[in-house]
């Protein structure tokens, strides 16, 4: 077995349990993971992150395109692609009267696809879909029948993550088409706790979700230098189940009120997605990439307590150079990349949307010139919310690494 591929297997074994295990620790800090299923996951694969997180109008042969499932047609015969990304954040927040800052590190994604058979290409990609990590410090709520009150605390971990099946089909030698199959699962987790007298009360809620999901692409490629991508994502319902248990301690003594008990929570609907996409190569060594995507949130008519659901629209760029990916020079095969996203936000709390924006950079490194394989580098710098009312400011730090690796299966040997 070659060295890539014991590498990609270990880091894939690695990343797995860390996966299985990881509603035991948050995996974001963010006050706005506090509502529905937490902050829903923009990173993509590879150097897409670096791309402002566009890439649904990119052609790329040799790198896992999960923005568009037409793209893995492009796959190149007896070449085996997989890709393994992990993220560190470093985040501030801050309303009108404090600040705080936190930091984290994450699990990116885990892909791989290969060749099928002639114009027919697949690969599996597996993703955190939404994270979640919030405390809420001295919630004050009164006694029912009482005038007094009491403090809590409330804290929010876990998340859902995303395995997703990628099938491309070139139809033609210039019009592609793809299908995606997701299935959704993970559960998030809220424990609140607070001291009354000498009494301490502990109430602890799962709220697993699961469900599947459709979607489509295609590619067309107008000539040699631009190709235009579209994307749909079908709406769907996710299964909601809820244990909850309650325990509380008087005089030292451990009591349990409630143990394990079931019950049934809405399902959390998810919207129609559409995304369109360009890629223009105005000259050999520079790719200009624009995507727009819209989601439907109004439709699935669902709110929260202090907030609702409404429509969102996404915009990314991105633009990358390469002087010469042949060139015998390593400098000139080094891959730099530039990209902006705005997000107008899709949650709306007091009559303003949650909206946030990133800017992001990044260098693709070649790790020979007898493959494609590279280690991509990406930096993101954002913000989001508004330093108004019971809105909070957040700003972070993203840096993201892609090991974005090639080898060569079922090749036989010559012997000469």
């Amino acid at each position: 077995m070659k060295i890539n591929q014991i590498l990609f297997f270990t880091i894939a074994t690695l990343l797995a349990f860390n996966q299985s295990s990881a509603q035991s620790e948050a995996l974001t800090s963010s006050p706005y993971s506090l509502y529905g299923l937490g902050v829903i996951n923009q990173t993509s694969i590879g150097k897409f992150n670096s791309l402002g997180y566009s890439g649904i109008g990119i052609k790329s042969p040799y790198e896992l395109n999960n923005l568009n499932p037409a793209n893995y047609a492009l796959i190149p015969q007896n070449s085996f692609l997989y890709d393994i990304g992990v993220t560190g954040e470093f985040n501030s927040y801050s309303n009108t009267s404090s600040s705080e800052e936190k930091s984290n590190v994450n699990f990116s994604n885990l892909a791989f696809g290969f060749r099928i058979m002639e114009n027919l290409g697949a690969g599996i990609t597996m993703t955190p879909y939404s994270d979640v990590g919030y405390s809420l410090l001295g919630v004050s709520s009164n006694i029912e029948g009482s005038t007094d009150s009491f403090e809590s605390n409330v804290t929010g971990l876990g998340g859902l993550n995303d395995i997703k099946l990628n099938v491309g089909y070139a139809l033609m030698p210039k019009l592609r088409l793809g299908l995606s199959a997701s299935f959704l699962f993970g559960n998030i987790e809220e424990t609140e706790s607070f001291i009354y007298s000498s009494s301490t009360f502990e109430s602890v809620e799962q709220t697993n979700y699961s469900g599947a999901r459709l979607g489509f692409g295609l590619q067309y490629d107008v000539n040699d230098k631009i190709t235009i991508g579209s994307t749909v994502q079908l709406p769907t319902s996710l299964n909601g189940n809820l244990k909850r248990s309650v325990d509380k301690t008087i005089s030292g003594i451990a009591i349990s009120v409630e143990d394990e008990s079931s019950g049934n929570v809405s399902d959390f609907k998810l919207p129609l997605e559409l995304g369109f996409g360009l890629s223009i190569k105005p000259i050999e060594e520079l790719t200009f990439s624009a995507d727009y995507k819209k989601n439907f949130w109004t439709d699935t008519n669902q709110s929260e307590n202090i907030g609702s659901y409404e429509d969102q629209d996404i915009y990314a760029f991105g633009l990358e150079f390469i002087q010469d990916p042949t060139s015998y020079k390593y400098s000139q095969r080094l891959a730099y990349r530039l990209g902006y996203n705005y997000d107008n936000g899709y949650l709306a709390i007091g009559d303003k949307k949650v909206e946030g924006y990133n800017f992001t950079a990044g260098i693709g490194i070649p790790t020979s010139r007898g493959t494609h394989s590279m280690i991509n580098l990406s930096y993101s710098y954002g913000s989001k919310g508004l330093l108004q009312n019971v809105l909070v400011k957040e700003n972070f730090h993203l840096v993201t690494l892609n090991l974005s690796l090639e080898d060569i299966w079922f090749v036989k040997k010559k012997v000469y």
